[in-house]
């Protein structure tokens, strides 16, 4: 496995795969103050960056400059604000 689950932080090394969105999902509902370090990630399955950001877990190390690197730091670094308007429509 390319992540490597400690007691509280899930390290990323190169690669996350589609087999590894299910355990670091799991992982990450187990306990909401976990963290994780994403220094090494250079790729990443669409399924792992989906369960990124629904969980939004705090990160400990960013990935190296890129566009993998600017995604997650746009999406998990500010959080989104959602507010409802007087019409009930959701606005992000």
């Amino acid at each position: 496995m390319s992540i490597e689950f400690t007691h509280t932080v899930a390290v990323f090394h190169q690669d996350a795969g589609l087999d590894e969105a299910e355990p670091l999902f799991n992982w990450l509902l187990e306990n909401p103050n976990r963290k994780v370090n994403l220094h090494a990630l250079k790729h990443a399955h669409t399924a792992v960056i989906q369960v990124l950001l629904a969980i939004r877990p705090c990160v400990s190390n960013w990935p190296a400059d890129g566009p993998l690197a600017q995604l997650l730091r746009q999406h998990l670094q500010n959080p989104a604000t959602i507010t409802e308007s007087t019409d009930s429509t959701i606005t992000y």
